[in-house]
């Protein structure tokens, strides 16, 4: 499918969707608790559907037919091994979270799991590795370090020591240890985009798992959190054994990543472009894309005043665990203003990587997105493929090792491939709607991994965007 982009001004008020990663930790966390658990307003999207799908395979009751409200019926903690191997489709996030849940299979029991072509070129070795060394045997069927792998349980805790280029591996181990016999001790060597594994801990601390954090750990951007005696006061996260989930009742919050687009859009051709839902005390990372755009001179505004969750697009739901009746989203408005180019350390935010490179390319000057090594083992190589697809609309760009150097000036259109790549299909989109001529994105049914209204959405604002067949 193609999508096809032409030169608008956008006006007017939309509500960001629900966040991915958050549900994607709301169906795994719901699955490994006892009783029933309700999820309100999450993502619909191909993706989540790969979480469902896997839970599901892992012995979870769930019924996603309602799109509004997700009933989980968890396992206790109890997880099955299918006979069949669990395809996670093109959900990376699912299929590293689902390795550590599989890790706690009966002893002797195994789960293989696979995925669809760009999933199996993502590494999880590291992943693995830590798995093993808390008492479970993993491995990749490929001997290649990627997927199709075999987890066999059960992990008892222990020491493991993880370089996570991605955070995902980080927050696998966090989910699955607090539910393992023994207490565990994760020594971190590295951690890219740590806001992700922020949101995780966040969902520990919302169930009332003990953990500590050493002081160290603050080197990789989380908090430091000692109450319970850590053994390592560096790097180490120590999670105790024994623990459990319990059922809940919470909506999701709306997504930062799928909002970058937005206020990318807005900050080239809005007239008056206002991001509704949005809550700023959420850890996601790519709340940081508001600052790097105000950097770039944006006239971006964040209302003072807090919405009603209905104001915001959200449901609200009085049973649940959030008692306050008002929420604490705001208003976020975005309006076109010269922009010009400046240095970006994105190593917290590789998902906006495409979006703002696309922004640079009609801001003034040179622009370096920097730090960002990660993005190349994203869905595709982003680095690569963004420098590749910017060349096509005649824009200097320069691929670094770990990110790219974009020199702002008049791009001009011209047909550009997808890759397959959500992300960078609705990126590429961007550059269309300040374009003298019609854009054309292929692949553009890669949209429905994470966000299969964006182009609704986008033409409830005024984009002239349309999906047409190849």
């Amino acid at each position: 499918m193609q999508l096809v982009s032409r030169k608008s001004r956008l006006r007017g008020a939309v509500s960001i969707p629900a966040s991915k990663s958050h549900t994607i930790r709301a169906v795994a966390i719901a699955s490994l608790a006892s009783g029933r658990s309700f999820i309100r307003n999450p993502l619909s999207s191909a993706d989540t559907m790969s979480a469902v799908t896997t839970y599901r395979a892992l012995g979870a009751a769930i019924d996603a037919s309602d799109p509004n409200l997700w009933t989980v019926t968890g396992g206790g903690g109890q997880v099955q091994a299918p006979p069949e191997p669990v395809d996670v489709g093109n959900s990376g996030t699912t299929l590293n979270i689902a390795i550590g849940t599989a890790s706690l299979v009966g002893k002797g029991q195994a789960v293989t799991f696979t995925g669809d072509k760009q999933t199996q070129s993502r590494p999880v070795g590291p992943l693995l590795s830590s798995l093993n060394d808390l008492g479970a045997k993993c491995v990749s069927i490929n001997n290649n370090g990627k997927a199709p792998v075999k987890v066999t349980g059960q992990i008892v805790g222990g020491k493991t020591s993880i370089a996570c280029s991605t955070s995902q591996y980080l927050s696998s181990l966090l989910l699955c240890t607090p539910l393992a016999g023994k207490d565990t001790e994760i020594d971190v060597t590295l951690l890219n985009e740590p806001g992700y594994a922020q949101m995780t801990l966040d969902w520990l601390d919302s169930q009332g798992i003990e953990y500590d954090c050493g002081l160290g750990i603050a080197n990789w951007g989380l908090a430091p959190r000692v109450k319970s005696g850590i053994r390592n006061p560096k790097s180490a996260i120590f999670v105790r054994g024994g623990q459990h989930y319990k059922p809940f009742d919470r909506p999701v919050p709306a997504d930062f990543s799928s909002a970058t687009f937005f206020l990318c859009a807005g900050a080239l051709v809005g007239e008056k472009v206002t991001l509704l839902g949005l809550d700023f005390r959420d850890s996601q990372p790519d709340k940081a894309v508001v600052d790097y755009l105000k950097g770039m001179g944006a006239d971006i505004t964040i209302a003072d005043r807090r919405l009603p969750l209905a104001d915001s697009g959200r449901e609200a739901n009085p049973k649940s665990e959030i008692r306050n009746p008002r929420s604490s989203v705001v208003a976020v408005t975005v309006k076109a203003a010269g922009l010009r180019g400046i240095e970006i350390d994105m190593n917290k935010t590789p998902d906006a990587l495409p979006a703002m490179s696309v922004t640079a390319a009609f801001a003034e000057g040179t622009t370096r997105l920097v730090n960002v090594p990660q993005a190349r083992g994203k869905e595709t190589d982003r680095i690569a493929c963004m420098a590749q697809e910017l060349r096509k609309l005649s824009v200097e760009v320069e691929e670094l090792p770990d990110g790219l150097v974009v020199h702002g000036g008049q791009p001009k259109p011209a047909p550009v491939h997808g890759w397959g790549d959500h992300r960078i299909v609705m990126a590429m989109a961007l550059a269309g709607l300040v374009l003298d001529g019609p854009l054309t994105v292929d692949t553009a049914e890669a949209m429905s991994v994470t966000f299969p209204d964006f182009v609704k959405l986008m033409q409830s604002l005024g984009a002239d965007m349309k999906l047409q067949p190849d």
